[in-house]
């Protein structure tokens, strides 16, 4: 057989090559299909894939959010109390300072004290005058002139 020698086909073996080519052309293209299938289904996955991701995300930041608002809330009110500690130890000072500042000026100073009830006619007035370490009670009745 020489190079530009045809072959001639039968009917029967062009027929078998037909059918050949025509189930090779149908099994690409139920492949070519059921590759696009899978093709969709695996965009869809990963779309769905990268929404969880991202509420998974979203869920974790919120959760670091809402643990650092409670830390900094904690935080201010660790402060509030230490400080407010601190105010009622220096009120506390202040107060047994004037305490001890006022027994002192009455001491040094002197005071007077008393009370006084009016009757009918008369007042009657007892006052104690205190000067450091004097002191001097007095009591009196004084009339009221009375206009008749």
């Amino acid at each position: 057989m020489g190079p530009k020698e045809k072959t001639i086909m039968t009917e029967k073996s062009a027929a078998v090559f037909i059918q050949a080519w025509w189930r090779g052309m149908l099994v690409r293209r139920s492949l070519l299909h059921a590759a696009l299938r899978a093709w969709i289904i695996q965009c869809w996955w990963r779309q769905m894939l990268v929404k969880l991701l991202n509420k998974r995300r979203r869920a974790a930041l919120e959760s670091y959010a809402r643990q650092e608002w409670a830390a900094v809330r904690l935080q201010s009110w660790v402060r509030m109390w230490h400080i407010r500690q601190r105010y009622c130890r220096l009120l506390n000072a202040v107060r047994i300072i004037q305490v001890y500042w006022r027994w002192h000026s009455c001491h040094s100073r002197g005071f007077i004290q008393g009370h006084y009830e009016l009757k009918e006619n008369h007042l009657d007035i007892q006052l104690e005058i205190s000067l450091g370490s004097q002191a001097c009670k007095v009591q009196q009745c004084i009339p009221l002139p009375i206009k008749e």
